[in-house]
């Protein structure tokens, strides 16, 4: 059974522009969490939006280069666009995957339509480290629309008590992997990036690569990990890491309280690289990250239509 090394409070939120008030739960410029390959996570909790009729709230153009940025809505809806032509309307459930690989210029909005009507806004955005090998692979747009997203039931003595939505990497449902569901998004390295929703006063069973690094987010509700570990609402759970076994697998089991809970499990194999970071830039060199500098000045990022 996978053990959890700590049980970590949500930082004080923040503003990033001005449409999106996050919760910084891990960053790699601090690197105090066992995260590899996952290097930020930002939760914005949901909060109410008045309606706007003026400029919408967001984010304007900048740049990104050396990572991937992974956007998932859960209340609301975001408007993109970016410098490879790619774009489009993220809505509820709908989960935008941006590979900034050599480099890319984007924004990010609150759509049109939510401007002007308002209301609750929830989201999630994760930056996915590429390995050294990958870092410049041209940059990409990947739009994962809810109902295109597999959705695994999860079952105890055999009764439906919550689901998982597959976004990224496979969900195995028992140790001789007969049962395995792919995830629609495209990784560069293993990593497994799944929507959890249990029922109220449930316990459920998860099985994770031993090999990879694991972490659960808490987005709403109450849970109990392996009978000895309480979480809430806004608190990030971080596990330990034993062994490199590519073909041994861990379990974890997730008991709900009356509210039942609603999580976000990140897991990947680590890169084991260094990382230097400087602002949208992460890199495995200084020398690197001074070229990403020069790169984006001479406007080798391309631009906005």
């Amino acid at each position: 059974m996978r053990q959890v090394e700590h049980v970590h409070t949500a930082p004080r939120p923040h503003w990033v522009g001005d449409g999106f008030h996050v919760n910084p739960m891990f960053n790699h410029m601090v690197g105090d969490k066992r995260t590899d390959p996952f290097l930020m996570l930002d939760y914005a909790s949901p909060q109410y939006f008045v309606p706007n009729q003026a400029t919408p709230r967001g984010v304007g153009q900048h740049p990104h280069k050396g990572f991937e940025t992974v956007t998932i809505a859960y209340k609301g809806e975001v408007a993109h666009r970016d410098s490879t032509g790619g774009g489009g309307i993220i809505k509820k459930g709908d989960v935008q995957w941006m590979t900034a690989g050599n480099g890319i210029i984007h924004e990010e909005f609150h759509s049109d339509e939510f401007s002007k009507t308002g209301g609750d806004f929830e989201m999630v955005q994760l930056w996915v480290n590429l390995p050294a090998k990958d870092k410049a692979t041209p940059a990409k747009y990947q739009l994962l629309p809810n109902e295109d997203i597999p959705v695994v039931s999860l079952s105890q003595n055999q009764k439906t008590v919550g689901q998982v939505r597959v976004i990224a990497g496979e969900m195995i449902q028992d140790e001789q992997k007969i049962s395995v569901i792919k995830g629609l998004g495209t990784t560069f390295s293993p990593i497994n990036l799944w929507d959890m929703d249990i029922d109220a006063n449930s316990e459920v069973s998860i099985l994770i690569p031993s090999s990879h690094n694991l972490m659960l987010l808490i987005r709403q509700g109450d849970v109990l990990i392996n009978d000895k570990n309480s979480a809430k609402q806004r608190e990030l759970v971080t596990f330990e890491t034993e062994s490199d076994d590519t073909n041994t697998l861990d379990s974890v089991s997730i008991r709900t309280g009356e509210n039942g809970a609603e999580l976000v499990l990140m897991s990947g194999v680590p890169l084991n690289e260094p990382i230097v970071g400087y602002g949208p830039f992460v890199m495995n060199t200084e020398a690197e990250i001074r070229q990403a500098v020069f790169d984006f000045n001479a406007g080798k990022f391309g631009q906005m239509a």
